[in-house]
């Protein structure tokens, strides 16, 4: 690969968005994974910048003696994250673009309530023009849709809950 090829590679995942990519051919293979967090600056020298000290963090102050019972959970936050303890969730193989159904006209694969079973097609994810069909892992009745349709996806994002059989 051609070092403008890289390069123009290298803008298109920028402006893509996407934190990590992996392409591979018989030529080469690629890895790029970025911080989210990062926000690159433009600068025209390559010298490291130097080192600058952290300021001094002030002293902690005494928490009241009534914040401890409000870190407590609730009783309805609790009962949401033990009954979703429950489900297993399936998570993407790839980035991509995902979708419910093969074209904009057909019906969803799967909808919530629905029945699946274990290899059963739920989804499409697009990835680099290529439709690569998902199917459950798992048998069991999917709970929940955790993706919009045709929103992008990241790799092993959760896509759907599913309550095992």
């Amino acid at each position: 690969m051609k070092a403008k090829e890289l390069q123009e590679l290298l803008d298109f995942i920028a402006k893509s968005g996407l934190n990590k990519v992996n392409i591979e051919t018989e030529e080469f293979k690629i890895s790029v994974q970025r911080d989210p967090s990062y926000k690159p600056v433009i600068s025209s020298s390559m010298s490291a910048p130097a080192p600058v000290a952290a300021p001094q963090a002030p002293a902690p102050v005494a928490a009241p003696v009534s914040a401890p019972a409000a870190a407590t959970p609730t009783p309805a936050a609790t009962a949401s994250e033990s009954s979703e303890a429950n489900y297993q969730a399936l998570k993407a193989p790839m980035i991509g673009t995902f979708y419910r159904s093969n074209s904009p006209d057909s019906p969803a694969f799967v909808n919530v309530g629905d029945m699946v079973e274990k290899g059963q097609v739920i989804c499409i994810i697009e990835a680099m023009k290529l439709f690569n069909e998902i199917e459950a892992e798992a048998s069991g009745r999917i709970v929940k849709a955790l993706v919009e349709n045709s929103s992008p996806v990241e790799y092993d994002q959760p896509l759907f809950l599913i309550e095992p059989m």
